[in-house]
């Protein structure tokens, strides 16, 4: 029987063994890219759950948010208004009207000023701004509140002196002084009460 030769692979050609070797490590790495597939899906629903879990967390906080925006206004009318009224009585203002929650608009019906509570007597009006935690970026937007306050008298031909207060439940010396520095009374609580400071020297109670 004549024999049959058998061709070796020269050196540095590509055997059978090279090839399967290259498929089952490309196999291996189809096999492991699926999982690394299925991972991130996995990862992806888990995020979208996270979302639909936040952005319901977040109606809901906007909601117990809402009912305590409420509570404060109530608060405002009920609680610190006649306090204010008492308070401001022992500093020889005789304020006969006090309203919460007043809206001035000009003449196209646009809202120029929102304001938390008013108080008026024959000649004087005190414009009062209530914040639970007091802020400069808060007592800045009232000074500009009271230039729009007495722009609006003005056109109204309304002579009365307006003047400014800042209210608050916590409010810090740095806060506090700046708000007397702006010529602003300042009301916060003492006790069961409150306490309403005066700017006093070098400051000075500031009229619009």
């Amino acid at each position: 029987m004549a024999s049959i030769n058998i061709p070796q692979p020269e050196p540095g050609s590509i055997t059978f063994e090279h090839v399967w070797t290259a498929l089952m490590e490309s196999r291996q790495q189809m096999q492991e890219d699926k999982h690394k597939m299925e991972e991130l899906r996995e990862q992806i629903k888990k995020t979208e759950r996270l979302v639909e879990k936040n952005a319901q967390q977040q109606k809901r906080t906007d909601r117990q948010l809402g009912k305590l925006g409420n509570r404060f206004g109530e608060m405002v009318e009920y609680q610190v208004m006649p306090c204010l009224l008492k308070k401001f009585r022992e500093l020889n203002f005789e304020f006969t009207k006090a309203n919460p929650h007043t809206v001035i608009k000009d003449e196209k019906n646009n809202i120029r000023a929102q304001i938390d509570i008013i108080l008026e007597d024959g000649d004087k009006v005190m414009v009062v701004e209530v914040k639970s935690k007091p802020t400069t970026e808060d007592i800045t937007a009232h000074i500009e509140r009271m230039e729009k306050v007495r722009d609006h008298a003005r056109l109204r031909n309304d002579k009365r002196i307006y003047l400014g207060t800042i209210a608050g439940m916590i409010i810090n010396d740095n806060e506090r002084d700046f708000a007397l520095k702006n010529g602003f009374y300042v009301a916060e609580p003492s006790g069961e009460t409150f306490n309403i400071l005066v700017p006093e020297s070098p400051y000075s109670v500031k009229e619009w």
